[in-house]
């Protein structure tokens, strides 16, 4: 069995409340998550990490809301009364106890210290800004750049000996 794929717990209101062009969305918070949810749900397919974005719900009387946009792809909306801190918390010391390697997104600094102390490892989100955006351009420059092709074709008959090839030839003019 291969090596399980690394795990990313993100404070998605704390990463919004980091990045430049989430920021400028926050008269629009609906907005702004779905370009985040669209953003981190690219980058982890990309680099083959399972992620859990985890957004407040403190002052609703709603019950946890869970959201999954594929097999790799979690949303979470806390239910009354807990914080998105204490949600990532919790499940960094739950995959870390089933050995899983956590990363937990945020800025905040008693969160950092908290999920350190439970074995995960911290990103703060300037940090990951800059990864997604380095990886957004290694992508542009593997897949969008200029395409250079062969200046020849590559043929079967020019990789056959004389006598295959003139078989060959034969067969398919029906001689």
């Amino acid at each position: 069995m291969g090596k399980q794929r690394e795990y990313y717990l993100i404070d998605g209101y704390n990463v919004i409340n980091a990045w430049p062009e989430l920021k400028a969305l926050q008269q629009n918070l609906s907005e702004a998550r779905d370009k985040l949810v669209h953003i981190l749900t690219e980058y982890a397919a990309y680099e083959k990490y399972d992620l859990t974005i985890v957004f407040d719900a403190l002052f609703t009387e709603d019950e946890e809301h869970r959201e999954r946009v594929n097999d790799h792809t979690e949303i979470i909306y806390t239910g009354a009364g807990e914080t998105a801190d204490s949600c990532i918390e919790r499940m960094a010391y739950e995959l870390v106890r089933r050995g899983r390697e956590v990363h937990v997104v945020t800025s905040d600094g008693a969160e950092q210290s908290v999920v350190l102390g439970v074995g995960a490892y911290r990103i703060p989100a300037s940090e990951l800004y800059r990864h997604v955006r380095r990886t957004k351009k290694q992508l542009q420059k593997e897949y969008l750049e200029e395409v250079t092709l062969p200046l020849t074709r590559l043929a079967v008959r020019d990789r056959l000996d004389k006598d295959t090839a003139a078989k060959l030839d034969a067969l398919r003019k029906g001689k």
